[in-house]
C-alpha cells in the first residue's frame, strides 16, 4: 500500500509519541520496521518533501549504450545525412559491427537536435497482398510512369521489377507507351535474368494493369511466344500493383528534384538510382537488405552476421556494466 507524505508523516509523529517500543508500535500500524526506518531516514535528511513517492529509477541500465558510441554514432549520422533513422541504425551495424537499434537511434539523434521531421510512410496500401511469391522470378511487376523533359516533352519509363525481392532487373525509357515497349524491356530483363536462356521449369508471371499496351493483342501473342503467362490487376485497384508503384514514388521523390532538358540526363539520372535502389538502400519489407541482397541470395548470410552482432554488442554492454558496478 502506498502512503501519501501526509500520512507517511503521521506515523513518524505517532511512533515518536508512543509509550510502546517502536517494534510493537508498527506491528500495530501494520507497518514494516525497514519501510518505517526508510522514511525517518528520508525525514530527517530532507523533511516532508523527501516523503513523497519517487518514481522507481534504476541507478544503472546494462544495456545502456556507452557514450562513446553515442558520439560515434552522432558523427556517423552527420556524415549520412540522407538515410533515415531505420536505415542509418542498419547501416551503422552493418559497417560498425555494433548494433544499435533503430529506436535507440532515433532518442540519440533526438536528443541532439538532429531528427527535423518525423520519418512516415506516405502511401500505404493492403497490409499483405493475396498472392506472395516465394522465390526470384516466379513473378515481374512492370509499368510505366512519365516524366516531362523541358524542351522535348513527355517521356516515360518502362520497369521490370521482381515481385520477391523488390529488384529492378530492366528498364527503358520510351518516347511512347506501346506494347513494342513493353516487350523490348522485357527481353532487356530475360536477358539480365537469364531467364532467355536457363532451362527453367516456368518463365516469370508478367503482372501488370489494364492499360492500352498492356491489354493489346500484340503483346499476348509476344507473350505466348515467349511461354510466359500475364496477369492483370482489377480494375481501379492499383494496390495489386503496389511495389512498383512505391517505386515509382521513391524513384521520383529522387530524380524529380531537378530539371532536365535532355533525354540523356534523365537517363544518367534513373540509371544512378537504380544502381542506389538496388544495392545500397536498405528496404524495410525486406528486413533492412537490399534488393539485390534478396535476388542474389546474400540475404540470409547477412541477417545471420546481423544476429551474431546483436549478441556479441548485448555481451559487450553486459559485461561493462558488471566492470562498473564491481
Amino acid at each position: 500500500m502506498r502512503y501519501p507524505a501526509s500520512e507517511k508523516l503521521e506515523i513518524i509523529r505517532t511512533v515518536e509519541g508512543s509509550h510502546l517500543p517502536t517494534k510493537l508500535t508498527l506491528d500495530m500500524l501494520g507497518i514494516p520496521r525497514t519501510t518505517f526506518y526508510r522514511w525517518y531516514d528520508r525525514y530527517v535528511e530532507g523533511g516532508i518533501d523527501a516523503l513523497a513517492d519517487r518514481s522507481p529509477r534504476p541507478g544503472s541500465v546494462w544495456n545502456r549504450i556507452p557514450h562513446d558510441r553515442r558520439d560515434d554514432l552522432i558523427e556517423f549520422a552527420l556524415e549520412h545525412e540522407a538515410l533515415t533513422t531505420r536505415e542509418l541504425a542498419v547501416k551503422y551495424t552493418d559497417e560498425k559491427r555494433y548494433f544499435i537499434s533503430e529506436s535507440s537511434a532515433y532518442r540519440i539523434l533526438k536528443a541532439a537536435d538532429l531528427i527535423t521531421a518525423p520519418d512516415y510512410v506516405v502511401i500505404k496500401a493492403a497490409d499483405a497482398f493475396t498472392d506472395n511469391t516465394t522465390a526470384i522470378n516466379q513473378m515481374w511487376q512492370t509499368d510505366f510512369t512519365y516524366f516531362k523533359i523541358i524542351g522535348w516533352g513527355w517521356y516515360y519509363l518502362s520497369t521490370i521489377l521482381d515481385d520477391y525481392s523488390r529488384y529492378i532487373i530492366a528498364w527503358k525509357l520510351c518516347t511512347n507507351m506501346r506494347a513494342e515497349d513493353v516487350t523490348d524491356t522485357i527481353e532487356l530483363a530475360l536477358t539480365a535474368s537469364g531467364c532467355d536462356q536457363a532451362v527453367v521449369r516456368h518463365k516469370p508471371r508478367l503482372l501488370s494493369d489494364n492499360g492500352a499496351c498492356y491489354i493489346s493483342g500484340d503483346l499476348a501473342d509476344w507473350l505466348g511466344d515467349q511461354r510466359m503467362d500475364h496477369v492483370r490487376g482489377a480494375p481501379f485497384h492499383p494496390q495489386t500493383q503496389g511495389k512498383i508503384e512505391r517505386w515509382h514514388q521513391t524513384m521520383k521523390n529522387r530524380v524529380l528534384l531537378e530539371n532536365y532538358y535532355m533525354p540523356g540526363d534523365l537517363e544518367r539520372q534513373i540509371g544512378a538510382f537504380v544502381e542506389y535502389y538496388n544495392n545500397q538502400r536498405y528496404h524495410e519489407s525486406l528486413s533492412n537488405v537490399t534488393p539485390a541482397d534478396v535476388y542474389f541470395g546474400r540475404d540470409k548470410d547477412i541477417l545471420r552476421e546481423r544476429e551474431k552482432i546483436k549478441k556479441l554488442t548485448i555481451r559487450q554492454r553486459r559485461l561493462q556494466h558488471q566492470k562498473q558496478a564491481a
